[in-house]
């Protein structure tokens, strides 16, 4: 049976939407009224390199078995709809239509799998190590959180990079590294299902007869999705500097043993909170992605570009780190930085 996936953000989160239409299911994007009445119009695309081949192939929405519609926040019912995915930035979710349709989905007690980097605070409630640590100022507006049951909200570990090509419409997204989406189980078993339904039916999709990569992968561990955090400290926050924005691959490899010394204090802060070795990505498989990284990171480019805001998963593994006892003196630097440049983006504004 076809499922009603209602996806928050329409940039990122159509890579998911298009991979989970090639299935047959049915998508709703929530994005600014412009890009929605763009994408009822046009549909989406996504455009992605299968194995062995050289050029990227252009899915487009219509030609695939789901449908998939555009929305407004105001203008979803959010009874309509089997999960909920959060594909935006964090602090997105402070705009006040946003504000209003997260009340709505907590309300309804729709389960939600979250797309972002920066984990939901409701999600690191799940973690015994972390239901008591005080996390909320690495937030932009922590408030946005209280309604939801702990329980109802995953994650899912966004490892594949995209981006949207300049001079494109906001319906057409590059798929850079199609690596797989990771997620973590829900309290509930029936909830956990349905990620499961949804990763067999992705996992199933052929198209001209091959496997087409950024699959869907369920995982039985809370602390999968946290991998992520080591590859965001060693190379994305690292990206921002006191003076000009570097490439994820020059921020890893400039020096590479200060970059494993990172990556791997960070793991180990990830093992303290109850991450199991086998949850992790090994270094040497992190530092050999990066080599074709040749683009600043998303958070850096948000920085440059003048956001007042960003996601902040540095602060937010300082806070743990100090809160255990753990400090490391580099994540400490890099933290400093990005409020550096943060602040100065406030002063200017």
């Amino acid at each position: 049976m076809p499922r009603n996936i209602l996806i928050l953000g329409a940039s990122y989160g159509s890579l998911l939407a298009t991979k989970l239409l090639m299935a047959g299911h049915n998508v709703t994007l929530v994005c600014r009224r412009k890009t929605a009445d763009l994408i009822n119009r046009e549909g989406t695309e996504v455009r992605l390199t299968l194995r062995g081949e050289a050029d990227s192939r252009a899915i487009r929405s219509r030609d695939l078995p789901g449908t998939v519609d555009a929305a407004a926040p105001e203008q979803v019912d959010v009874s309509r709809y089997d999960l909920a995915v959060l594909a935006m930035q964090e602090p997105q979710y402070t705009n006040h239509t946003i504000r209003v349709l997260m009340i709505k989905i907590a309300t309804a007690r729709l389960p939600c799998l979250s797309l972002m980097n920066m984990p939901p605070l409701p999600y690191l409630k799940r973690i015994p190590a972390l239901a008591e640590m005080d996390l909320e100022a690495a937030y932009t507006n922590a408030g946005v959180w209280d309604r939801f049951e702990p329980g109802l909200v995953s994650l899912c570990s966004p490892d594949p990079q995209a981006f949207r090509p300049p001079d494109e419409g906001a319906n057409v997204l590059q798929v850079g590294l199609p690596t797989n989406f990771k997620a973590a189980p829900f309290a509930d078993e029936a909830h956990t299902r349905i990620l499961r339904e949804l990763e067999a039916d992705i996992d199933a999709v052929r198209l001209d007869g091959q496997d087409v990569p950024v699959k869907l992968k369920v995982f039985d561990s809370l602390f999968v999705p946290l991998a992520k955090w080591s590859m965001l400290l060693t190379g994305n926050y690292r990206c921002i500097t006191p003076d000009k924005m570097q490439s994820i691959r020059d921020a890893v490899h400039t020096d590479l043993a200060r970059s494993r010394a990172i990556y791997e204090h960070v793991d180990a802060v990830a093992r303290r909170l109850g991450a199991d070795p086998r949850d992790q990505v090994p270094f040497e498989k992190y530092a050999k992605a990066a080599e074709s990284l040749l683009k600043p990171s998303s958070a850096a480019r948000a920085v440059a570009n003048g956001a007042p805001f960003i996601e902040r998963v540095d602060l937010l593994v300082k806070l743990i780190a100090h809160q255990l006892g753990t400090p490391h003196a580099e994540i400490d630097q890099t933290v400093q930085t990005v409020d550096r440049k943060l602040d100065e983006r406030i002063v200017v504004s």
